[in-house]
């Protein structure tokens, strides 16, 4: 069993909040996480793709509240909507009678904005925590080369070997595209959106052309731009926003796109193995997207990520914004003998950054020209946690 580091922020959340969403894709580990709390505060679990389940809270406006005094977790909560309106009508007759807090426990395989379209809002009486896949401080037993390759998604990190791990990327991704997608968007083929998914794996970290994925797919860009809100809310996409402020420059203005899972990249492009991997086109952008989502997983929810760009070539990897407004930059090399190139320097100049890094595959830090130091992935990761603890 692997621990995960979202348990104690989970438990906080429950004891401050009448009911908690936990959001995250689908076999990231949320059931296994609830049936931990579920033994911690002797909770009654529901699965709502369970038939026996469902019948049981069929009427749940009269079953939910024989549960009072214990938390209650309803597992698969996007297969009900309907139980979004019965469930604010008990949490406030709950709180009229005292019982304030820990009251619900939601699971969820869309974002926040999926999950609220789907039935009425809870504003007030709710707090939306995410759990991804495994990220480089859990697994601190694997290679992160084994990370990187696999992804954090628990069964395909543990497989037997590199084969069955590739097995069951694919069958999760067939599973996502033949039955989440329908229950979503019923009228959203498959196969385009399979289509959509893989030229994101091979344009990874690049920035978003709608127009031109549009042309290669056969479809128009309003169909694009609905793809991509899907694979958003489904928590498997990332859209990073480039850092616009007024620095008098000529700012790039397009999203970089990124597949939030490293293993899932590899699996959409068929590569089965490191060596594969490490003699592919896309290794360079794969290593950055896998740096990048395992950065944001250690931050806090306060600090917002940007990626920064002007037309005359200064770049920046990530850049982290802090409550107040101080800012961390970050360049991701792949190199053991990490150089950045004369556009990093330049962004440090228009930003002036509180720290500035560079992530690369080894473990020893140093110093680098200009007040940057190297690092590794899981030091800075440690260095982020920190500083949001503090902050």
């Amino acid at each position: 069993m692997i621990g995960r580091d979202l348990k104690p922020t989970l438990l906080a959340a429950l004891d401050h909040t009448p009911a908690v969403a936990l959001l995250g894709p689908r076999q990231s580990g949320k059931t296994t996480l609830a049936r931990e709390i579920q033994a911690l505060r002797g909770a009654s679990y529901f699965d709502l793709e369970s038939e026996s389940d469902r019948t049981k809270i069929a009427d749940a406006e009269y079953f939910l509240p024989t549960l009072a005094g214990h938390l209650v977790i309803l597992d698969k909560v996007h297969r009900a909507p309907a139980l979004f309106p019965i469930l604010r009508g008990l949490i406030d007759r709950a709180q009229l009678a005292g019982q304030r807090t820990g009251l619900y426990l939601l699971l969820g395989s869309a974002s926040l904005d999926l999950l609220q379209q789907s039935g009425e809002s809870l504003a007030g009486r709710i707090s939306y925590l995410e759990l991804g896949p495994l990220n480089a401080l859990e697994t601190s037993l694997q290679p992160l080369q084994t990370l990187w390759l696999r992804g954090g998604f628990p069964d395909s990190l543990l497989a037997d070997d590199a084969h069955w791990s590739l097995r069951w990327r694919q069958d999760f991704i067939r599973t996502y595209l033949e039955r989440d997608v329908p229950l979503f968007y019923p009228k959203m083929g498959g196969d385009p959106l399979r289509r959509y998914w893989t030229m994101l794996a091979h344009s990874q970290g690049g920035l978003h052309n709608a127009a031109l994925m549009a042309r290669s797919l056969g479809i128009d860009q309003r169909t694009v731009a609905r793809y991509l809100e899907l694979l958003e809310d489904l928590l498997l996409v990332r859209r990073l926003a480039p850092w616009h402020a007024n620095v008098g420059k000529r700012l790039v203005k397009a999203p970089k796109i990124y597949i939030r899972d490293s293993g899932l990249v590899h699996a959409l492009l068929g590569i089965p193995d490191l060596e594969t991997l490490l003699s592919h086109p896309v290794v360079g952008a794969s290593w950055e997207g896998f740096v990048v989502e395992n950065l944001l997983s250690a931050a806090p929810d306060t600090v917002r990520p940007y990626f920064y760009r002007t037309a005359r070539g200064a770049e920046v990897d990530l850049v982290l914004e802090w409550p107040g407004g101080k800012l961390w930059v970050i360049e991701v090399k792949r190199s053991l003998a990490p150089k950045v190139e004369r556009g990093f320097h330049e962004a440090i100049d228009d930003l002036r950054p509180e720290k500035a890094f560079v992530v690369y595959p080894g473990e020893d830090p140093f110093p680098m020209r200009g007040d940057i130091h190297a690092l590794g992935l899981r030091a800075l990761m440690r260095l982020v946690r920190e500083e949001g603890a503090g902050s």
